[in-house]
């Protein structure tokens, strides 16, 4: 029986995975057309992975650098800027608030993002929605350790949990684990999960009848 619920934020709770794409577009346009358009499509295949990564790959690939430390938090800090304030802005995905707030009555909930932890507990503040979840979990940490720390902390069996993602990283992390898996589907990600025998849902307005249906 499903006692846990685990989100990815961007694509599930709220439609922002677009906004990211195009950030990571603007922060290489500088090198060309083809280098930004390179990025954006690594970065709609590999969602929920941290930027930090995705930064430091894209530089040594297309750019031939080996990005420092210091150097990858300047530009880690460019893309927050960009993108901040317009994901706290953007809509919630279909029947998610409403769905959250009740299900957090019946299940524990936990965020698990690529999202730094620092920036998605501000996103969750600004929407004042952190009291919905038991806990928050951002990178550097990323979505396979946190269902690894998770589980035993909760006391939970891996058939007792649900991974609602909309990226490969969720998928991954929910197969790694033996979790039950949710996808939520949209535009982006359509082609990525054609030949996944996985439960679909195109909003969260379903999920709780879909997650009974589970138990």
């Amino acid at each position: 029986m499903i006692k846990a619920i685990f989100y990815d934020f961007d694509g599930v709770i709220k439609e922002s995975t677009d906004i990211k794409s195009k950030a990571f577009y603007d922060l290489y346009i500088e090198f060309g057309e083809a280098i930004a358009k390179q990025v954006e499509h690594y970065h709609i295949e590999h969602g929920g992975v941290s930027r930090f990564e995705k930064i430091r790959y894209w530089h040594k690939t297309h750019l031939n650098i080996e990005i420092s430390d210091n150097e990858l938090e300047l530009w880690a800090q460019k893309f927050s800027d960009l993108v901040l304030k317009k994901v706290v802005e953007s809509p919630y995905v279909n029947g998610a608030l409403n769905t959250i707030t009740n299900l957090s009555k019946i299940y524990k909930q936990y965020i698990i993002t690529g999202t730094p932890q620092n920036e998605i507990e501000k996103i969750c503040n600004d929407l004042e929605i952190s009291h919905l979840f038991e806990k928050i979990c951002g990178s550097p940490t990323n979505k396979i350790k946190w269902c690894n720390q998770l589980m035993p902390e909760i006391g939970l069996s891996n058939k007792e949990i649900v991974f609602i993602g909309d990226a490969t990283t969720d998928y991954d992390a929910a197969s790694y684990h033996n979790l039950y898996f949710i996808l939520r589907e949209h535009k982006e990600n359509e082609l990525l999960f054609a030949d996944k025998s996985v439960i679909k849902i195109k909003d969260l307005l379903s999920l709780e009848s879909v997650i009974k249906k589970i138990n």
